[in-house]
């Protein structure tokens, strides 16, 4: 009976893989069968080089260079905010607090995960961008810089946790080596627990990049939805993923306007994919180390 309720699970377990990997695999076929169809009438090149975005002009104009800037930016930005700060808490709650505030810590960090994104963007656009704007003496506060802080701390529950838990596998005689040849507890840390567990901390940022890249809601709020190459990151840029979510429902099935959001689509699950495969070879080195 055992044997038959283990041959049960198992297949069940095998049967939802196959399933995931199915539906991955008609989404990008879906993705791919109609922006092919606008990449063989308007070209790849023009499409990803282009400096305008203007569909409803004559004749349409559709660069999506600007929205891979934007995005691009606004996502260096929340990185370069929510990697430091994600690492350090990390190594806080892993190695210097004590249990009880480590548990409370850790599950606050946690439940900053389940809040919505449109909430996020709601408190952005209330709090954070008239802040932007008085603060740096700019016409404006939806810019990328405030997507970027927004996303930033989208992306840190991510980043903190995958972190925390590489940190905490780190073998504790690593340490009890460290301390017998007489390092101190920072020394141990930056020299043997941070590049001990770095795969995993890799790996955790590459995931907080490619949540931070898959963003619509927040992004589209508070980043001012301007589709144009901006010159600094304190004008409103427009996102590849707000493009999508503000424009398709405007768009006539089966149209170049339609194709157009489908082959944008197309590029951001490409890109959305090598993240996640770069991640997951990391995640693989760390757990073979």
């Amino acid at each position: 009976m055992r044997k038959i309720i283990d041959t049960v699970i198992e297949t069940v377990i095998f049967i939802c893989a196959i399933l995931s990997i199915i539906f991955v695999v008609l989404i990008f076929g879906f993705l791919f069968k109609e922006g092919f169809a606008f990449f063989k009438d308007f070209g790849i090149t023009k499409f990803i080089t282009g400096k305008f975005w203007n569909p409803s002009s004559n004749p349409a104009l559709f660069g999506i260079l600007p929205l891979i800037v934007g995005s691009t930016l606004v996502t260096v930005g929340a990185c370069v905010i929510a990697v430091p700060i994600g690492v350090m808490t990390a190594l806080y709650i892993s190695e210097i607090a004590p249990k009880g505030i480590r548990d409370i810590l850790k599950s606050l960090v946690e439940l900053m995960a389940a809040i919505p994104s449109v909430v996020i963007g709601f408190v952005g656009m209330i709090t954070l961008v008239p802040f932007v704007r008085i603060f740096f003496n700019i016409p404006t506060g939806l810019t990328a810089f405030s997507g970027s802080i927004m996303l930033a701390f989208m992306a840190m529950p991510t980043i903190v946790t995958i972190s925390e838990d590489a940190i905490r596998s780190v073998p504790w005689h690593y340490k009890e080596g460290a301390f017998a040849l007489g390092a101190t507890k920072w020394q141990t840390i930056r020299r043997i627990v941070l590049k001990a567990a770095m795969p995993g901390i890799i790996a955790a940022i590459m995931l907080g990049i490619g949540r931070v890249i898959g963003e619509t809601m927040a992004v589209m709020m508070i980043t001012g939805n301007a589709a144009h190459i901006p010159d600094s990151i304190f004008e409103p840029v427009r996102t590849m993923t707000a493009t999508i979510a503000a424009e398709m429902g405007e768009t006539v099935r089966g149209d170049m306007h339609y194709k157009a959001l489908f082959a944008i689509g197309l590029v951001l699950f490409v890109i959305t994919f090598i993240v996640n495969f770069i991640a997951d070879l990391f995640l693989g080195k760390s757990k073979n180390k």
